[in-house]
């Protein structure tokens, strides 16, 4: 683990005053013609012993010292504040890599104020982790229809409103549901691993290049494991919950003899209360293959926008195999960004540096009344 700069003054301070000591106790017993010279020869090769200890630590405070005066300089010259945190997170980004300490000055600028309890290094700043966690992600189409938060310990009621002789939430559905599963949901911590591989090349590069690049590679990873844990039909264990195709959901299946007869029968089946931002997700193949079926061999459905066909927006995932469809606000995604933890990780066989992210996740699907799931029965 890396020594930080408070913990070799202190080491510095403790072989000082060890030192002293010894000097102290050589100035008296040198005076005494009683005590043994062999003992006064011992007192004096400890005496030199500490001294050199002294002085390599003296030395290495010192460069340490003037690496610190350069990195503080270079803050307090920055005028334009988005440099000055680009600046102090590629910072961040390079002390890591090389397993040393972030000076107090980056985690000042990146908004680290809680450095008393934790000595800012332990986690990694919140304003950091936001960019890198809560800015939308492109590769991950969920993220344009569920919300997406960062708050800790979060608790949500599964139906957001309530009215006096409501009949939505008496609907037999979500009245079911409510039943089994409560009326709130508690989001948990569930621990991923993403991996930026940085290169020497880049990691010397410029500030902007190495945030850029760093920031790209940690929210693709990201992208890519939530999707996989939306869509898996095989969840890891934990990780049931957060599947639409699991069966501990129990979203509920409709046949249909093809596909656009499965997907559509899927939206028409759901209630009404839901209807209002109904999305489909589904794989580009699949729903090229049937627009090719309801085309006849005429081009003319192939340009037409995906909503003009099946009614509702189409989203298009490489994972979403069997049709999913529903309103995705009743779906959350959340972080706990304050416990987001960074270090460095070598991959030994293949000799390759990454900058990894530690994070704590949760996906949850608040009701699955809202959802369907489209499947095609062939001979119906």
């Amino acid at each position: 683990m890396p020594v930080t700069l408070y913990q070799m003054k202190d080491n510095l301070s403790q072989v000082g005053k060890e030192l002293q000591q010894v000097n102290d106790e050589i100035s008296t017993k040198a005076g005494n013609p009683s005590f043994p010279d062999t003992s006064l020869d011992e007192l004096s090769e400890k005496a030199d012993g500490l001294e050199k200890r002294y002085n390599l630590l003296k030395n290495q405070i010192d460069k340490k010292e003037k690496i610190e005066l350069s990195k503080s300089k270079d803050f307090k010259e920055a005028s334009d504040p988005k440099k000055k945190k680009t600046h102090a997170y590629a910072q961040l980004i390079r002390s890591v890599m090389h397993n040393e300490a972030p000076s107090e000055e980056i985690f000042q600028v990146l908004g680290d104020d809680n450095s008393e309890q934790t000595g800012g290094q332990s986690f990694l700043p919140v304003t950091v982790s936001n960019q890198i966690i809560t800015e939308p992600l492109d590769d991950n189409p969920l993220r344009q229809d569920e919300t997406v938060s960062a708050i800790t310990n979060l608790i949500l009621p599964r139906v957001r409103f309530k009215i006096d002789d409501d009949g939505f939430v008496k609907d037999q559905e979500v009245a079911k549901e409510l039943a089994l599963k409560g009326d709130s949901v508690t989001f948990g911590r569930n621990k991923t691993k993403i991996k930026a591989a940085i290169t020497e090349a880049i990691l010397l590069g410029t500030d902007t290049g190495l945030v850029s690049y760093t920031n790209a590679a940690l929210q693709s990873g990201l992208a890519v494991k939530e999707k996989r844990v939306a869509f898996s039909k095989t969840p890891n264990p934990g990780e049931e919950h957060m599947s639409f195709y699991s069966t501990e959901n129990n979203i509920k299946s409709v046949d249909g003899k093809d596909l656009f007869d499965a997907i559509t029968s899927a939206v028409a089946d759901i209630a009404d209360g839901f209807q209002n931002g109904v999305k489909i997700y589904m794989t580009r193949p699949n729903y090229l293959g049937m627009i090719k079926e309801l085309s006849n061999s005429s081009s003319d459905l192939f340009g037409k926008k995906p909503e003009e066909i099946l009614g509702y927006p189409v989203r298009f995932s490489e994972l979403a195999t069997k049709p999913v469809v529903g309103n995705f606000s009743y779906a959350q995604l959340n972080y706990e960004i304050s416990q987001t933890l960074y270090e460095q990780w070598k991959d030994y066989e293949k000799g390759i540096n990454y900058f990894q992210l530690t994070a704590w996740f949760d996906h949850q699907i608040l009701l699955s009344s809202a959802f369907r799931l489209a499947n095609v029965t062939a001979g119906k």
